[in-house]
């Protein structure tokens, strides 16, 4: 469900910032068909509301050929989900972490530099009390992002 307080222009410069969070503000103005105030206004509004809560750096995953990354899905027993997310938390290899709806109560991203450390990082979550039950897929090439 999208943002109530987001509108079509606000969606289109979200989008322009996930492509390119340095473009430049007259560059986003002219591919928005706004005036430049008007793009930085927008901005600094959006950072204010939260909405954007930073900019950061994202590195092609083919220039690490070795990098092994996978999305695991992990079932967590009764009422130990806190307990699990704070464990998860210090897992450096975690990328992001959700919790979800269905069979599954977590789903994580995780990125390793090879398949033994994965091996490793996957065989600690699994170990953490509460941990019942995981699936991952390994991701292989990126289609869309």
């Amino acid at each position: 469900m999208a943002n109530p307080g987001l509108d079509d222009t606000d969606r289109r410069l979200l989008s322009a910032l996930r492509e390119d969070g340095r473009m430049p503000v007259a560059e986003l103005a002219r591919t928005l068909g706004v005036a430049r105030a008007t793009a930085t206004a927008r901005i600094d509004r959006l950072i204010a509301s939260g909405t954007i809560i930073g900019f950061t750096v994202r590195v092609r995953d083919e220039l690490d050929p070795l990098a092994v990354r996978a999305m695991t899905l992990i079932e967590v027993e009764g009422r130990t989900t806190d307990n699990v997310i704070r464990q998860l938390r210090g897992f450096p290899e975690i990328r992001s972490l959700h919790t979800t709806n269905g069979g599954w109560d977590l789903v994580a991203e995780l990125g390793a530099e090879s398949l033994a450390h994965f091996d490793r990082v996957l065989g600690r979550i699994r170990s953490i009390e509460g941990v019942v039950n995981t699936e991952t897929s390994l991701l292989l090439s990126s289609v869309l992002r």
